[in-house]
């Protein structure tokens, strides 16, 4: 079997369809695609696929090392104009066929008025775990 990212994006991703930012969601509208998420999960845990899931705060700082005995270096919070990632699951399939079925899937996850997001999902191989992708 193969390891695949599935990467979300808060920012810095092509625009999906339905792209109301989740702070103008509905309590209802939040758990429904939290509920979407976990079942996913759920039925990726229980056919042998699900590697791992996390979901990452929109704060951050991007660090550099500056040298030998110099403290590092900052820029952040992360400016508007810069990529923000959101979170990445972690699947293990037997092709990458299935890797693209499941990214597709996921992308269909819920948003505002229950409408699926067509979020666009960045899949990327884990090194050394799934052949190279060449087109």
């Amino acid at each position: 079997m193969a390891k695949y990212l599935l990467l979300k994006h808060y920012r810095g991703a092509p625009e999906p369809v339905n792209n109301v930012m989740m702070d103008q969601w509905s309590q209802d509208e939040i758990t429904a695609h939290i509920k979407y998420m976990n079942d996913f999960a759920d039925r990726l845990r229980a056919s042998g696929e699900f590697v791992d899931e996390r979901a990452l705060a929109q704060e951050g700082t991007w660090v550099r090392y500056d040298g030998e005995g110099r403290p590092p270096v900052t820029d952040g919070p992360f400016a508007e104009t810069k990529d923000l990632i959101a979170g990445w699951m972690i699947i293990d399939t037997d092709t990458y066929e299935r890797a693209l079925e499941l990214a597709g899937e996921l992308s269909a996850a819920p948003g505002k008025d229950g409408k699926p997001i067509h979020e666009w999902l960045e899949l990327r191989p884990l090194y050394g775990t799934a052949p190279t992708i060449t087109e």
